[in-house]
């Protein structure tokens, strides 16, 4: 008996009365409360107003998973539409079924609109949310754990996953034999333990080199993609679940090799320093305690020298404008002073006798 092996729950929903607890969804949720406590974090050292967070994750959460779920209805029709398929079940994203790429696009679309909403560069969004979203990722595969789906193939590993059969006529729970569960009969490849713990790496390594070389424009995020399809590749050659296959590989593996080049090639091509926010013009504060009451309705992207100045003083770094302005008119000072000087000069030169 291999008393390493990792189990499965036999049990992946509860019942509060008539509501539905699915452990997939929990899993997600605790995903994007992570992802969006560890932005926040990262917003604020940008010089963005607190839980300016939330107001992305508005947009991007609902975004996310409608191109989460477009992506693995495209990817994978086969269980819903055509001959056998039940198009209804397509609305039924509780019983898995959500594409990374689709969640990337459709997420980065509702950042992009509450982006321009709030004033902000998409860029400062992208690279504050690089390390956090691979840690979002591992918390939420464990959700593919309890709905035992996504393993790979038979293994002899000490390390197996014993994978139960699931009762289709009693959905989110094993079939039960005289009260015990239906396993199959080999261990499997913990396929979702190993990207959980890429992703985990994926944010760690992020994290660091984010810290060290200060990237900008979104290279961060280019960063993480290109570490993130670098482990989806050999992840997904150990799967065994249904997918679409080009030339005998899974279409998901040339999806993340086209993703890791689109995303070499921009960290590469884009350069430029990391870009940090004050407001443009200065918050409302309480006049007794000093605590800023109303976030800023617009931002204006300053470099990290102006941006550690005005945290420190708290006075607003000049715009161009106002550069331009200045200097115009010290030059018109000088002008001015050059012109009085000869009038000056003439007037002491004169004799006494001439006056």
């Amino acid at each position: 008996m291999n008393y390493a092996l990792i189990p499965s729950p036999t049990t992946s929903v509860w019942h509060l009365g008539p509501l539905p607890i699915r452990a997939y969804a929990l899993c997600i949720i605790a995903g994007m409360v992570v992802a969006t406590l560890l932005m926040e974090q990262r917003l604020r050292h940008r010089g963005v107003a607190p839980w300016a967070s939330l107001d992305m994750v508005v947009w991007a959460v609902p975004f996310g998973i409608i191109g989460a779920r477009v992506y693995h209805l495209i990817t994978s029709p086969q269980d819903y539409f055509g001959s056998g398929g039940d198009p209804v079940r397509a609305l039924y994203i509780w019983e898995g079924g959500l594409g990374i790429w689709g969640a990337v696009a459709g997420g980065a679309l509702g950042a992009w609109i509450a982006a321009r909403q709030m004033g902000l560069p998409l860029s400062i969004f992208a690279d504050t949310l690089a390390p956090a979203l691979p840690i979002a990722q591992a918390v939420g595969r464990f959700g593919n754990w309890f709905n035992n789906e996504l393993y790979g193939k038979v293994t002899t590993l000490p390390w197996g996953l014993q994978v139960h059969e699931m009762d289709s006529a009693n959905p989110g729970h094993a079939t039960m034999i005289d009260g015990e569960p239906v396993t199959r009969p080999d261990l499997y490849h913990p396929t979702f333990l190993y990207e959980a713990i890429w992703d985990l790496g994926v944010g760690g390594l992020v994290w660091l080199l984010d810290r060290k070389f200060k990237f900008g424009r979104g290279r961060a995020f280019a960063l993480y993609v290109m570490a993130y399809t670098a482990g989806r590749c050999w992840i997904e050659a150990l799967r065994t679940d249904e997918a679409n296959h080009f030339f005998g590989i899974r279409l998901n593996v040339f999806v993340s090799i086209a993703v890791f080049l689109g995303a070499a090639i921009y960290f590469i091509v884009m350069r430029g320093p990391r870009d940090y926010v004050v407001p443009a013009d200065l918050p409302e504060a309480d006049s007794d305690t000093g605590t800023v009451t109303k976030a800023p309705t617009s931002y204006r992207v300053v470099t990290e020298e102006e941006f550690r100045a005005y945290r420190e003083t708290g006075a607003l770094p000049e715009t161009e404008a106002e550069a331009d302005a200045e200097a115009e008119s010290e030059a018109e000072e000088e002008a001015a002073a050059e012109d009085a000087e000869p009038v000056a000069s003439e007037s002491g030169d004169k004799p006494a006798g001439d006056r």
